[in-house]
């Protein structure tokens, strides 16, 4: 007898695997991203004796020692992802990123209080976390019928926003209570991630072509498919100089501390807002996707994200930062949701993991480099002149690339030849 046809995402025994497992990654990842960062701005503060101006830019030198190895590093990842099998690949970098998190909360409840030791771990972290994207970006094709995949976009979109609210949120709470104790947190959640996903079954084996060109050939093939691809290269560059240019995540730590005065609970929920706006519309999305207009929509959602960032900049109150920081979140996810979907729709499976990776690579840049430059902004403007700026030059991005890609603003559907209805 034939099995039933899933209608459904959850209906797949493997998606929900792979559910779960991204769910436990990224609540790992940010809750230990937000703490690191306010550990490092409290430290540069307190011990270091460092104002306000020089604290900000070590928050942006943090960016870049953990943008470094993604960006080195990526390309290859991206090949790793399309030779080898993608489960275990994800499950051993799942497991080395918690080594990482023992080691932090080993130093931490030890109170080995110096920069050089926040960023080292900074550096480790990215160097792990790059090899678990691409691979797993590259599973849920796999394991779900492609008439599936826009919702289970929705659904990846759910657990990454989940994890994105519980782990600040929690986080803040958990290192006001035990310094230590987010990082013990993520040491138990990333192995769970890891266990998760190699208990995936149903996964096609990596093809084994004897004549499959050269690793450095195959990383030039990957940027050559996504600069041949226009549309997509678009939505690609688009995200990572408006995100780059307009990002104020970078900068919570000093509202936090200095000018909301919430401290690190009131960071976590800072970034907890951002990422509940943003679940909302992903909850929203993986029942309703978007069918019609996307290219439209994604450039209206830039605007909006830019608008919100300034909105943020320039709030006095916490409630009404957090308000903005909920409708900032609620745009990104709507051009997420059509970046990622149009990045599986459009990408052959085999050069899904390095198409994966280079797409990583700017969400990265944009978060990473975001960082570095708003942590420069902040030393020459201040910090709220850099939030401000950045979400005007999020605008002026938006405008600037539907004019330079007007297949952008002519998208109609997510199909791979969608340019041959216009």
């Amino acid at each position: 007898m034939s099995l039933p046809v899933p209608t459904s995402p959850l209906q797949i025994a493997d998606y929900r695997k792979f559910w779960l497992a991204r769910f436990l990654a990224v609540l790992a990842t940010t809750g230990t991203v937000v703490i690191i960062g306010y550990q490092l701005y409290d430290v540069a503060r307190t011990d270091y004796g460092m104002s306000i101006t020089q604290a900000s830019l070590q928050l942006g030198l943090l960016g870049f020692a953990q943008f470094l190895p993604v960006f080195l590093l990526t390309p290859v990842a991206g090949v790793i992802a399309d030779r080898f099998d993608r489960r275990r690949v994800a499950g051993v970098a799942a497991m080395l990123d918690a080594c990482v998190a023992l080691g932090l909360g080993i130093t931490t409840a030890l109170e080995i209080r110096n920069l050089p030791v926040l960023y080292a771990f900074a550096v480790l972290h990215g160097m792990v976390r790059v090899f678990i994207s691409p691979s797993m970006a590259a599973i849920a094709p796999n394991i779900v019928p492609p008439q599936l995949i826009p919702r289970a976009i929705g659904f990846n979109s759910i657990a990454m926003q989940a994890g994105t609210i519980i782990g600040p949120a929690a986080y803040g709470f958990l290192f006001a209570a035990d310094h230590a104790l987010p990082y013990w947190c993520s040491t138990v959640f990333t192995l769970g991630a890891s266990i998760a996903i190699q208990s995936i079954r149903n996964l096609p084996p990596p093809a084994h072509d004897a004549s499959r060109p050269h690793p450095l050939r195959q990383i030039v093939e990957g940027f050559h498919f996504v600069w041949r691809e226009r549309f997509l290269f678009g939505c690609i560059t688009l995200d990572l100089f408006a995100v780059l240019l307009g990002g104020a995540t970078a900068l919570m730590p000093v509202f936090a501390r200095d000018i909301l005065h919430v401290g690190p609970e009131g960071l976590g929920q800072m970034r907890a807002a951002t990422a509940a706006g943003a679940a909302v519309v992903a909850f929203w999305l993986s029942f309703r996707p978007l069918r019609f207009n996307v290219g439209v929509k994604m450039l209206t959602a830039v605007v909006g994200y830019g608008a919100m960032t300034i909105g943020f900049g320039l709030s006095r109150h916490f409630l009404l930062s957090l308000l903005f920081l909920a409708l900032l979140g609620a745009a990104d996810m709507i051009s997420v949701f059509i970046r990622s979907s149009l990045v599986q729709l459009r990408t052959p499976d085999a050069v899904r993991g390095r198409v994966s990776a280079i797409s990583g690579l700017a969400i990265s840049a944009s978060n990473e480099l975001g960082e570095l430059q708003s942590g420069f902004a902040a030393a020459l403007l201040g910090a709220t002149g850099a939030v401000v700026f950045g979400g005007s030059a999020a605008i002026v991005i938006t405008l600037a690339w539907a004019w330079l890609f007007p297949e952008l603003r002519r998208a109609r559907t997510f199909e791979p030849r969608w340019e041959q209805n216009v």
